[in-house]
């Protein structure tokens, strides 16, 4: 179990009062990694069911919390830019979901744009808001980065994220991309949706 309070000098997001009041999005530190490698893997297991090719689903099910972990420890001590982020969702003293963005790389992305590389919530967390948390976090801390403009990748066979991400404001931009996912040369389809991090007028 991974702790969840704000010491060492990282940022939080705290909810408000209330029936969720032990809910909060803060930066993950390296000892997260454990936590957050858990969390992703059992959200791999669970969205891309029916949406990947055999192959790559086969190579999800052969990962470990531990592979991940080793992945997330390393970007989170060693990061790829000052601009790159993972922030982690909690429910009181528990690690429930991750996001984490950066610079986009995009052909057509340039300094301000701010790709969502991953946004996951526990299976057993779902429906309770931490989502939601994490991407107005998320678009904080894009803004104190920096950036102006947010976009993400979504598989076009996956509806509920879509539904979701474009709920929260986010709309598809007309790109699309196919990604080969696995050894035997399988693809996914992804859409693009975005949205912009400026405060709306009168918001300022």
């Amino acid at each position: 179990m991974t702790s969840c309070d704000n010491h060492e000098g990282h940022e939080g997001h705290a909810h408000p009062p209330g029936p969720l009041a032990d809910a909060s999005v803060r930066r993950a530190r390296p000892t997260d990694a454990p936590a957050v490698g858990l969390v992703q893997l059992q959200s791999m297991r669970t969205d891309y069911a029916g949406v990947l090719p055999a192959p790559a689903l086969t190579a999800i099910a052969g990962l470990s919390e531990a592979d991940l972990a080793g992945v997330w420890r390393q970007a989170l001590t060693e990061p790829p830019s000052p601009r790159h982020r993972l922030l982690v969702a909690c429910a009181g003293d528990q690690v429930v979901g991750l996001a984490a963005f950066g610079p986009s790389d995009d052909q057509d992305g340039d300094e301000e744009t701010a790709d969502l590389a991953t946004l996951a919530v526990h299976p057993r967390a779902r429906r309770q808001g931490h989502g939601s948390r994490l991407l107005n976090a998320v678009v904080d801390e894009a803004r104190g980065a920096g950036f102006t403009w947010l976009t993400t990748w979504v598989p076009m066979e996956a509806p509920h994220m879509r539904a979701f991400l474009q709920g929260a404001g986010m709309d598809p931009d007309r790109a699309r991309r196919e990604r080969i996912v696995d050894d035997a040369g399988g693809t996914l389809l992804e859409v693009r949706l975005g949205a912009s991090l400026q405060p709306a007028a009168g918001n300022e």
